[in-house]
């Protein structure tokens, strides 16, 4: 027989258990983009927490331009929101000179580090150091209607230069039938529509600045990408394309109403899953267009998750980092969405695996885009700066924003070409004069 000292003594200490177990649980919020590969981490992190059911995700999904603002705020004013952050080949290196993001060192062996392509690990390390694990990785590329070329007479070149995008949008427009010759993005932003813009202008001769970090925005080579940029969309774009960004021409390219789009190498597997796409079965590729200078049409990017310094919960942070990125979280994928659905461009295993391969004939063609573009030597003349389609100085945010707006204003009319450039000029000199450039 129990006595009831022991009896209560037994219940206090159940009591008292389940209480420490309840509040052991760990709750990471997670900011990240609203693009359809971060959507399906979303929906299969349930996994994750069926394994730890000590941690809880929630999450908070932002469009990319809100996103970029709401995580540069909280990270640079030590705000503590988040626990897990989605940020890209920009920010890590920066913020993890300025001790903002937790290192990746000590990473399991299953994790492979080594398996992650070169290219994309360069770019989230800092001092040959990882501050950052890649959730997928892409380049650009040119995508294009398949019957709507042929029905034009036409074929679309391996490498094909701006003019003969230029012929070919022409040759396909019928807005008639709400089939517009080329989709781009014209939302104004950093990583927006100067994404698309500044590697035009480096195939164009240009670059953001020189050696000496003389600002060239400017100048003739800008005059002649903008010049072709807002001919093509205003001759052979939809309407209201300064609103669109990579999600808008996304969706409409999927719905049959884009003959051209270049953009992300990302939503390759998502126009040729016929569960996403209208033109699955019709879908051409080829690489991003060129111009004067073969270099730098083609950009470098990562969407990747990192750590905050200011997060409490690292272990438990990292945990969910590592499972995301992992050979693990990439065969769930091609288990449960098709292997077309994969997140690309991270790993060499990714390219090995047959199931892959024969879901996605684009997979190759991808990754030599990623292997190939050049952070380095990406434009006609030396550059001061790293980077493809953007410059990994901390002022570019808001120099590349204030000038995707300025490039915006041009498009829609609202400010001649030549005044747009003096304005984006003018306004970067500044910036980089009151950062002390150049440095010496």
């Amino acid at each position: 027989m129990i006595k009831k000292t022991h009896f209560l003594g037994l219940l206090t200490a159940t009591i008292l258990a389940g209480t420490t177990a309840v509040q052991a649980q760990t709750r990471l919020t997670i900011a990240t983009v609203n693009n359809g590969d971060m959507i399906v981490m979303q929906k299969l992190s349930s996994k994750f927490e069926q394994a730890n059911p000590d941690i809880k995700l929630d999450w908070v999904v932002l469009e990319e331009n809100v996103l970029r603002q709401r995580v540069t705020t909280d990270i640079a004013t030590k705000g503590g929101q988040y626990d897990v952050l989605t940020i890209g080949t920009y920010e890590v290196p920066i913020w993890a000179m300025q001790g903002w993001i937790k290192k990746f060192d000590n990473l399991p062996a299953a994790y492979d580090v080594n398996d992650v392509l070169k290219p994309v690990r360069e770019g989230l390390s800092y001092n040959n150091e990882l501050y950052a694990l890649p959730f997928y990785a892409e380049s650009s590329m040119t995508y294009y209607r398949k019957d709507l070329v042929q029905k034009a007479g036409m074929t679309m070149p391996d490498q094909p230069t701006y003019q003969q995008i230029k012929d070919l949008a022409a040759k396909i427009h019928d807005p008639a039938n709400q089939v517009y010759g080329i989709c781009l993005r014209g939302k104004p932003g950093w990583g927006e529509n100067m994404a698309f813009i500044s590697t035009m202008v480096n195939t164009f001769g240009g670059q953001w600045f020189d050696q000496n970090w003389n600002t060239k925005i400017d100048s003739p080579e800008w005059k002649e990408a903008i010049t072709l940029y807002i001919d093509l969309l205003k001759n052979y774009g939809p309407p209201g394309a300064s609103s669109n960004g990579f999600n808008e021409n996304l969706a409409m390219f999927s719905n049959g109403q884009c003959g051209m789009w270049i953009d992300s190498t990302v939503a390759s597997g998502m126009l040729y899953n016929p569960a996403t796409s209208k033109v699955a079965d019709k879908l051409g590729f080829a690489q991003a267009p060129i111009a004067s200078w073969p270099k730098g049409s083609n950009w470098l990017w990562s969407w990747a998750l990192a750590v905050p310094e200011s997060s409490k919960k690292e272990d438990a942070a990292k945990k969910f980092v590592t499972w995301a990125t992992s050979k693990e979280y990439i065969q769930l994928v091609g288990e449960t969405e098709g292997w077309v659905s994969a997140p690309p461009g991270t790993r060499q295993s990714t390219y090995e695996n047959k199931q892959y391969l024969d879901a996605a004939p684009f997979a190759k063609f991808v990754e030599t885009a990623i292997e190939t573009a050049d952070p380095v030597n990406t434009t006609k003349n030396p550059k001061a700066y790293v980077g493809v389609q953007f410059a990994g100085i901390p002022e570019f945010q808001a120099i590349g924003t204030q000038t995707g707006q300025t490039m915006a204003a041009a498009l829609t009319g609202q400010m001649k070409l030549d005044q747009a450039l003096k304005t984006a000029q003018s306004a970067a000199e500044r910036a980089m004069k009151q950062a002390g450039y150049p440095k010496k």
